[in-house]
């Protein structure tokens, strides 16, 4: 694997993290709290990888310009523009609920985490559409 690989794992790796955070929904709706439990910290580690490739790969080759013009620039923009901002802006909430669950403050967790999951996983699907349409479109 090279530098160059790392965008198509990481499309990966944030179509890997939705799997985990519907995984995780999926079991808490059902009560089944380990489950859920390890479905999460599936999804923050591979967050966590995630954004490790991320950083060597633009350490290494910068910024990637999309190429197309038109309505499908501005399309790209938007998305790109609102998945940056909020994973920036989930990143502290994200640690703020799995500090939370791993303290067993469920009633807190559950406050904030109604909000962070859809969040979580608009950023986590996204990844996968800018990646799509920077990459393979």
């Amino acid at each position: 694997m090279t530098v160059r690989d790392l965008p198509h794992l990481n499309a990966i790796l944030n179509a890997a993290s939705a799997i985990c955070l519907l995984t995780g929904y999926y079991f808490i709706r059902r009560r089944n709290i380990e489950a859920h439990r390890r479905a999460m910290l599936a999804a923050c580690s591979v967050s966590v990888l995630f954004l490790v490739s991320y950083v060597i790969y633009h350490w290494q080759v910068g910024s990637v310009r999309f190429s197309k013009t038109g309505t499908i620039r501005t399309v790209y923009l938007t998305i790109l523009l609102t998945h940056t901002t909020l994973a920036i802006a989930n990143v502290p909430f994200v640690i703020t609920i799995l500090r939370r669950a791993l303290r067993r403050d469920f009633e807190r967790h559950r406050r904030l985490a109604r909000y962070v999951f859809p969040v979580w996983l608009y950023v986590s699907v996204t990844g996968v559409i800018v990646y799509w349409m920077l990459y393979r479109m």
